[in-house]
């Protein structure tokens, strides 16, 4: 289950990163509700989809990059 927690984040960050603000508020989510080991992971993944949604690079901040 701790999986599908972290695709289940990934996409929902994906559906909203039109807004700055709400992917703010479901990033402080995640970070509240993932395992250590998953976070790494959100990380990396948040890295890349930040390279192309430069808009986003504010937010790695809330994980600590």
């Amino acid at each position: 289950m701790a999986r599908a927690m972290l695709e289940y984040t990934k996409t929902i960050l994906s559906k909203v990163s039109f807004d700055v603000i709400l992917f703010k508020k479901e990033l402080e989510k995640a970070v509240n509700r993932l395992l250590p080991y998953e976070l790494e992971e959100l990380r990396v993944w948040l890295q890349s989809f930040t390279n192309q949604n430069p808009e986003l690079s504010d937010c790695l901040l809330l994980l600590n990059i």
